[in-house]
């Protein structure tokens, strides 16, 4: 279990430390930096890696909307799930402390700003409602553990699903990184959050609330719908 626990802070680190650190210090760096789309990319490529690295040692979580996706899908252990969580919370801080160490850093630094925080409102890159951020998140979620569990289904071809997991991040990011900036996972929200302070603490719910809940449709979904006998 130890092992477990530990992977998934590794796993965690990495998602957070790659995905917004790209956002912090590569989307529009100097005056043409990687953007929204390499951000998108970033995050898949963090799973991805993350997911052949320690995947066969946790599963390679990272997020506890997924685990918690997989626990309804009677994939993985509701005994294990608090465990699982505490230890993504603990990659994903320890990652935003480690941005805000190099960030502040910077000759001209007076503060983190939205350090790649989510939110809604006048929060949301794109300024949308508080309704439409939770619709995005809960979809989103929801078919990201849809496309977990199939990619990971013993009917599936073996050795692809982090591929596959690692690309439908890409999408999900393209797709809301107007709308949220991205969640789909409450521990990526909490590490930005507790750094960015304001607002992104105060909407920090939602980004529990939306992915947890598009993790358990994604989860029903699939096990009522989709998964074959052997599941």
């Amino acid at each position: 279990m130890s092992r477990k626990l530990l992977a998934e802070v590794f796993g965690t680190f990495w998602l957070v430390f790659g995905g917004c650190g790209s956002a912090i210090f590569a989307a529009g760096y100097p005056t043409l930096g990687v953007g929204f789309v390499g951000v998108a990319l970033a995050f898949g490529l963090t799973v991805l890696t993350m997911a052949y690295a320690v995947g066969h040692i946790s599963g390679g979580h990272f997020n506890p909307a997924v685990s918690t996706g997989l626990a309804v899908a009677g994939r993985f252990s509701f005994a294990e799930l608090l465990p699982y969580i505490i230890a993504q919370l603990i990659g994903a801080v320890s990652a935003a402390f480690v941005l805000f160490l190099i960030f502040s850093g910077k000759a001209d630094f007076s503060g983190v700003g939205g350090f790649a925080s989510n939110g809604f409102g006048d929060k949301s890159p794109g300024g949308y409602s508080m309704t439409s951020v939770f619709i995005a998140e809960v979809v989103l979620t929801a078919f990201f553990l849809i496309i977990i569990l199939g990619s990971t289904d013993s009917r599936a071809p073996a050795g692809f699903a982090p591929i596959a997991i690692g690309l439908a991040l890409t999408v999900i990011h393209l797709i809301a990184i107007p709308v949220s900036n991205t969640s789909v996972n409450p521990a990526r929200s909490t590490s930005q959050a507790l750094f960015a302070g304001g607002d992104a603490i105060t909407q920090l719910w939602l980004f529990w609330a939306a992915p947890i809940v598009g993790g358990i449709i994604g989860g029903l979904l699939y096990k009522a719908l989709l998964a074959g006998d052997a599941e």
